[in-house]
């Protein structure tokens, strides 16, 4: 009759492990991976998402792109942020290199809001927003709409609210060229060749801040800040 118990006895044992245990502990981890992918996905807009947003188009999304890749020189997985007022005349902008390892919406808020702080006073107490906020990301591929889009629409919405500001265009700039994203306007220039090649030409090296409220300890790389 003892023997019947010897199983109970074992589990009891100093070290023993459990076996009715290892199935919890494993599934226990599983919940906190998925969830964190889930946050990511819900802090992304697709296509369809942005255009159903009502984002205002640009009269004269050329003369934008132009100015802002004049302006800052952008090299791959840099984002561009202006402010653009009622006329469409550029405001404020501010360039910085993205150095997150994941597209995540929630960081690149945050990475634009502190642009947005640097360069322009918010528009919080308006009844209702007077300028806009555009964004230029310049990166490798194509012009297609990728995950990484999707994080910085939703990263840009959220900052305009935040600051005050309506959300405008969101324009990624490759080497085949430019593109408004779910307007299907763009060209083949400016593109990302173009900025290597003007760098050799000219002789210069990485742009640098310029805006006389340039503060420190940003936990991003400041490429340069303007502001009218």
């Amino acid at each position: 009759m003892t023997f019947g118990f010897a199983p109970s006895a074992a589990t009891s044992m100093p070290g023993a492990s459990s076996p009715a245990k290892l199935p919890a502990q494993r599934s226990a981890t599983v919940p906190a991976v998925s969830a964190d992918s889930a946050n990511q996905l819900a802090r992304m807009l697709e296509p369809a998402e942005w255009a159903a947003a009502g984002i205002p188009l640009l009269r004269d999304p050329r003369e934008v792109v132009n100015g802002l890749h004049a302006r800052h020189l952008p090299t791959p997985d840099t984002a561009v942020v202006a402010v653009l007022d009622q006329e469409e005349r550029l405001r404020a902008s501010a360039s910085f290199t993205r150095h997150a390892t994941g597209a995540d919406g929630w960081v690149y808020r945050n990475a634009l809001l502190a642009q947005l702080r640097r360069v322009i006073p918010h528009d919080l107490r308006r009844r209702a927003p007077v300028r806009t906020a555009v964004l230029l990301y310049c990166r490798e591929g194509d012009a297609r709409w990728t995950a990484e889009d999707g994080a910085w629409m939703w990263g840009l919405r959220d900052a305009c609210t935040l600051h005050g500001l309506r959300c405008g265009a969101y324009i990624t700039l490759t080497r085949g060229g430019w593109q408004v994203l779910g307007e299907g306007r763009g060209g083949r220039r400016p593109h990302i060749a173009a900025t290597s090649t003007e760098r050799l030409l000219n002789g210069t090296g990485p742009p640098t801040a310029t805006h006389e409220r340039n503060g420190s300890g940003t936990a991003i790389r400041l490429r340069r800040a303007s502001a009218w």
